[in-house]
């Protein structure tokens, strides 16, 4: 014997499968009228708008200082584990210590490079904000709009909050907060 019928309608006989077939199935999706539309006899649902394509934003940047060097300013790079400052800089920066290494980087190109070493505890200045950051000071070629990057550990020590949609980026110590735009104006 042989029975044909929709799955649907087993269901509704097979009291006591249903629940174990549904299971295995998964949830049934039931369209609304709303997403459905009639055309040539067959019902199909309407396609949904995406939201609107968006221009590349650039990268997320913030003016420092270091002791009496005002730096420019700083890239902010959530994909990077340390804080990274150029030789030539360090060399500007009068009073750090430099403590020997034998630290490799796998730099963007593949290609691994060996630190000159660390420099611990520098004071870096955004605003009226400040922050303890340990930097690995590499032989870099230097941007020297953008001559320093400030990796996860300084976003954490500084609660970073980026809103990439509204070209935000906002810091915080323990009593005040800066909020920069893409603008680059201070907002509080």
């Amino acid at each position: 014997m042989k029975i044909i019928m929709p799955l649907t309608e087993a269901l509704h006989q097979l009291p006591v499968y249903s629940k174990r077939i549904k299971y295995y199935l998964g949830e049934v999706i039931h369209l609304e009228e709303e997403d459905t539309k009639k055309q040539e006899g067959c019902i199909r649902p309407l396609k949904r708008k995406h939201p609107p394509k968006m221009k590349d934003p650039g990268s997320l940047t913030i003016p420092c200082a270091i002791g009496d060097v005002n730096v420019g300013r700083a890239l902010l790079d959530s994909g990077s584990g340390i804080n990274l400052m150029p030789l030539s800089m360090l060399k500007k920066i009068r009073g750090l210590t430099l403590k020997p290494t034998n630290i490799f980087v796998v730099v963007a190109d593949g290609s691994s490079k060996r630190s000159y070493g660390v420099v611990e505890d520098v004071v870096i200045r955004v605003e009226n904000l400040q922050f303890l950051v340990d930097f690995l000071v590499m032989e870099i070629k230097v941007n020297e709009m953008v001559p320093l990057i400030l990796g996860r550990p300084l976003m954490k020590t500084a609660k970073v909050v980026i809103s990439v949609h509204d070209e935000m980026v906002m810091l915080k110590d323990q009593e005040h907060k800066l909020i920069y735009t893409a603008s680059e104006e201070k907002l509080t």
